[in-house]
């Protein structure tokens, strides 16, 4: 995507009243966070937890069906080519700061804004080690088992059995970690707000819950927050009309290599 269409793009989406929805008296003062933003569940952990927080940001839609994660002016933000990003104006010492990754972003907002991620060492570590799980077990492991089932040109029963069963164990180890407690790292966190877009995702992804009796409790719970609907909510008209069947997008999607 050309810088012109990417600047285009950026004072689009500022009129839109994402940025104001949420005004704190911490964030008020600065400007708004860009958020560079496809609607997934890694996209959500970043809307969800700035609904959380009240920081208000600026949506800022990165269009990965058609490559516009590979523009040059995108890649000095997020260098792995992957959405989402932020640039918060506001950062330490008052000068802007680019991060990518959807832990990094939600550990940067937790500790900038002191909410949902503890401040003494144990607390910390409890919901590090439950947020890091997250990005190594539960997103990879949904995200190719809803890959092989839905998007794979020909069904593969190995691949998809594989992880099936990857999927139940996941399961298994949240159900197990949830039933003396009522999030993942005992008070809600980032470890939750990492977690509920895939989970709400489950049955979709063509997982049955019915077996995890404390993992549907938690998901009602979390889903039930204001916050949590408000980010999960969070859309992009340009995503529903993707048409994954188109061999030009599929590329993009799942061919992509270095560059």
């Amino acid at each position: 995507m050309k810088n012109s269409n990417l600047k285009k793009t950026r004072r689009k989406v500022a009129k839109q009243a994402v940025a104001a929805r949420s005004k704190s008296a911490g964030a008020a003062a600065g400007k708004p966070i860009d958020l560079y933003y496809w609607p997934t569940p890694n996209g959500w952990k970043v809307t969800i937890m700035l609904e959380e927080c009240g920081a208000p940001y600026t949506m800022i839609p990165v269009d990965i069906s058609k490559g516009e994660q590979f523009a040059p002016e995108f890649l000095a933000i997020s260098p792995n080519n992957r959405m989402p990003a932020i640039v918060d104006h506001g950062g330490p010492g008052g000068k802007p700061i680019s991060i990518f990754e959807s832990g990094a972003i939600l550990q940067y907002l937790g500790r900038k804004t002191g909410k949902l991620y503890p401040r003494d060492e144990r607390g910390r570590v409890e919901v590090e080690q439950w947020l890091f799980w997250q990005m190594a077990n539960l997103g990879p492991k949904a995200g190719e088992a809803n890959h092989f089932r839905k998007y794979a040109p020909e069904k593969l029963p190995y691949a998809i059995e594989r992880f099936d069963n990857e999927m139940n164990r996941i399961y298994g180890v949240m159900n197990r970690r949830l039933a003396d407690r009522d999030f993942i790292a005992g008070r809600y966190s980032i470890a939750d707000i990492a977690c509920i877009g895939w989970v709400s995702r489950a049955e979709r992804f063509g997982h049955d819950l019915n077996a995890f009796p404390h993992v549907r409790r938690w998901r009602e719970a979390v889903i039930a927050r204001p916050a949590v609907r408000r980010g999960l909510a969070v859309k992009v008209e340009a995503a529903f009309r993707v048409d994954v069947t188109d061999p030009k997008v599929r590329a993009v999607l799942f061919g992509q290599r270095a560059r």
